[in-house]
């Protein structure tokens, strides 16, 4: 099977071959104005599927579809939202030359134009698949999956890409050039415009049990999903879809221009894309991973329901998602599973994006907000919570007052530092075994967590964070609030430090404690190690030991 693909050494051009590498009866022709750059991918690429550089101007299509008679047609190349009066040629030359064809557009009237062709496509018994990438493929999989039992009234998500793995030069020149202008999108179910760029809105991205991504800004883009989900959800009445890129400062500068751009008539930044490119790739700034939200108000037999969707991908693997919609598509056409003829908006199941999910480093997970009283622990974990060894689910898994005892050992820092901050919050002296009674007290929406070392107490109270800390627990020390990540790995749930503050005042994340501190099972009996330790002080104190229900 033959596979042309413009913008084939691009960003995600070069990405989706990168993911085709594997099939070994697949041929890709690596298409682009620049044969130099065309031949030095097609040099440096592995894998089993062979590949051939094809110099070629997107202007030039039908040539290349006489001489090579590709089986399906791939545009990754972009910026859809300047291709022209003449937008959809590439297109036009696919259904007249009875050539399948894919796209990975972002561009929301682009891919909503599609379907005008589609009693041609019919015809001429091809299919035409435009915005096969994140949005609105993977979002709409996600939503399919979401609202198999209630009527999907709202809908808000983002994707919040790492600033380490790299942005392409188009994708940041569409951003430009559509950054300041009116979109479309639908609002309290009415058909509207809003000015991209200019709306704004913080979320944190968290997988249940997995690490969160600290709290991002996210900013409205233009997405096929504003025009293509208001057609499948007859009911919805609310949409929104943002962008968090990093780093923030120049974000923030971007959300400045936008709402000034048509009060003040200022020309598109498009122009400038190339130093914008240049200053994103260069300032790596912040966490070496990227995600994706998707989050859906309902209703279902007069309950309001809310659900949202997560998804984390470590390292550099999160510019590899757009192209997975037109990897599985194409790898559907090599087992025979050819998608029926027309032309539309491309759509699969979230199930079609396994394979890829597991072979990179890419977890999803789904929540769901529960009404009612919800132990705290269960609240942050979700469905994750399950996963918890049966004693750390027991400790953890109730609203009522719960009092557990046993013995633990502890140790203290050295430090004249140290030692005065464990004895202002109370935390026990260095003792190798002593009793232990921990009593937890559900109120004011949290857990008061009262620890008592043989007969010296030190209280915390514990509760679900918000805001910034959302999905995070935080957990107060008097005047010091520390928010924390649950993590589960294998049978240990780890409480990591994600942000600290004084009276609610944030403090430098440099001298936020840390150590390791984890709870577990074993022999049947609850388990805990502590470790607190900071920059410069060194170790406060570490406890461990063993805790059973008391009667």
């Amino acid at each position: 099977m033959k596979v042309l693909i413009l913008g084939g050494y691009g960003v995600f051009g070069g990405r989706l071959a990168e993911l085709l590498s594997d099939i070994t009866e697949l041929k890709l022709l690596i298409c682009g104005r620049r044969a130099e750059r065309a031949d030095a991918f097609c040099a440096t690429f592995e894998g089993v599927a062979q590949v051939s550089p094809f110099p070629l101007d997107r202007k030039d299509i039908t040539r290349a579809l006489i001489s090579e008679k590709p089986d399906i047609v791939v545009d990754a190349s972009g910026p859809f939202q300047d291709y022209g009066d003449n937008k959809y040629d590439v297109i036009e030359s696919c259904i007249s030359n009875g050539v399948n064809y894919l796209d990975l557009a972002d561009a929301a009237d682009f891919v909503f134009g599609v379907s005008k062709s589609d009693e041609a496509a019919k015809k001429a018994g091809v299919f035409i698949l435009s915005g096969a990438s994140s949005y609105p493929v993977l979002s709409t999989a996600v939503l399919r999956e979401m609202s198999r039992d209630m009527d999907v009234v709202s809908v808000r998500g983002g994707v919040a890409p790492s600033p380490h793995a790299g942005i392409g030069l188009n994708v940041v020149r569409a951003i430009l050039s559509y950054g300041g202008k009116d979109i479309k999108l639908q609002r309290d179910g009415h058909q509207t415009q809003a000015t991209a760029l200019a709306e704004t809105m913080r979320y944190t991205i968290a997988v249940p049990g997995k690490l969160p991504m600290h709290n991002r800004h996210f900013s409205l883009i233009d997405v096929p999903d504003l025009q293509t989900i208001p057609q499948i959800y007859g009911e919805l009445k609310n949409i929104w879809m943002g962008a968090g890129p990093l780093p923030e400062f120049l974000h923030r500068g971007l959300n400045l221009y936008a709402k000034a751009r048509q009060p003040l008539r200022l020309p598109s930044l498009s122009r400038f894309a190339g130093l914008f490119h240049r200053v994103l790739n260069f300032s790596k700034i912040g966490e070496y991973r990227g995600g994706m939200f998707v989050e859906a108000i309902g209703e279902a037999n007069g309950r309001k329901i809310v659900r949202t969707w997560h998804l984390l991908a470590e390292g550099d693997t999160g510019p590899y998602i757009p192209s997975m919609a037109a990897e599985a598509l194409i790898r559907k056409c090599a087992t025979g599973a050819k998608p029926p003829a027309g032309a539309r908006a491309a759509e699969l199941d979230l199930q079609d994006y396994a394979r890829s999910f597991e072979k990179r480093n890419i977890c999803t997970g789904f929540r769901t907000e529960h009404d009612g009283n919800q132990p705290l622990y269960r609240q942050i974990l979700g469905d994750a919570f399950e996963h918890l060894p049966k004693q750390v689910q027991s400790i953890h898994g109730s609203v009522n007052t719960r009092k557990w005892s046993g013995k633990a050992e502890a140790k203290q820092g050295k430090g004249l530092l140290a030692r005065g901050i464990a004895k202002l919050i109370g935390f026990p002296k260095s003792a190798p075994s002593i009793p232990v009674n921990v009593e937890m007290v559900c109120r004011d929406g949290g857990e008061l967590w009262t620890r008592n070392f043989a007969g010296k107490t030190f209280s915390s109270f514990q509760s679900a964070g918000k805001g910034r800390n959302q999905y995070l627990l935080e957990e107060r020390f008097g005047l010091i609030t520390v928010a924390l990540a649950l993590v589960i790995e294998g049978d240990r749930l780890f409480l990591i430090p994600r942000r600290w503050s004084l009276l609610g005042l944030p403090l430098s994340r440099f001298l936020l404690p840390a150590g390791s501190s984890f709870e577990t099972q074993v022999n049947g009996e609850f388990c805990f190690d502590v470790e607190i330790s900071a920059p410069i002080v060194g170790m406060i104190v570490s406890y461990r030991g063993r805790l059973n229900l008391t009667d």
